[in-house]
């Protein structure tokens, strides 16, 4: 994922960044979090300086492979081959996130993939989701498009937030640039959730 968005589009591996460099900031000081949809996993290790244990899950075989073979002990985390679709990890978490996961979640799937993050995060907990916004993808490239079959504006995603934690951060975000700005001129949206509703 990173390697070849490295060769294609180098610009596109700085926001990558930008995003897991947010979610380092957000999270810094945390004893643990969880990354549902790691893909290779390679942006994490910026989460990695602000939090003591991360502990990746994807769903597909080929990228916790991937993980598995690039592990280096001066960066140690615990990966897994994971399907938050189908339950909630073993463990209970006192934070997570998911970047670029949203939008591949049919709309119908929805509710179930709050719901198992949910189940696998403690009371007082914090989770960040990060999407590409509905309105950005009239410019977005082919290649990006794919898959895409829930992206959402930026109140829609607050809203159906609100329904799953008791408060909710909404941040826009344009090139690598996070800011409070008018969410239908994002291109991509963030949301710092807190305290999950069971």
């Amino acid at each position: 994922m990173a390697n070849e968005s490295w060769n294609n589009d180098p610009k596109r591996t700085l926001f990558t960044l930008a995003r897991y460099k947010f979610v380092a900031r957000m999270l810094e000081g945390k004893n643990n979090a969880l990354e549902i949809g790691c893909a290779d996993a390679f942006g994490t290790r910026l989460v990695q300086q602000t939090v003591e244990k991360v502990h990746v899950i994807d769903f597909d075989p080929v990228f916790i492979e991937d993980v598995k073979n690039r592990y280096n002990r001066h960066w140690p985390l615990t990966y897994e081959q994971w399907d938050i679709l189908k339950q909630p990890t073993k463990k209970k978490f006192e934070s997570c996130f998911a970047l670029d996961v949203l939008e591949h979640i049919e709309k119908e799937k929805e509710n179930l993939f709050f719901y198992n993050i949910k189940q696998s995060l403690l009371e007082n907990s914090v989770a960040i989701i990060g999407m590409p916004s509905l309105e950005s993808q009239k410019y977005a490239s082919p290649q990006s498009k794919e898959g895409h079959v829930n992206c959402q504006s930026g109140y829609e995603l607050k809203t159906n937030l609100l329904k799953q934690f008791e408060q909710v951060f909404m941040f826009s975000m344009n090139d690598e640039v996070i800011h409070t700005g008018y969410y239908p001129m994002a291109h991509y949206l963030i949301a710092l959730c807190c305290h999950p509703i069971n």
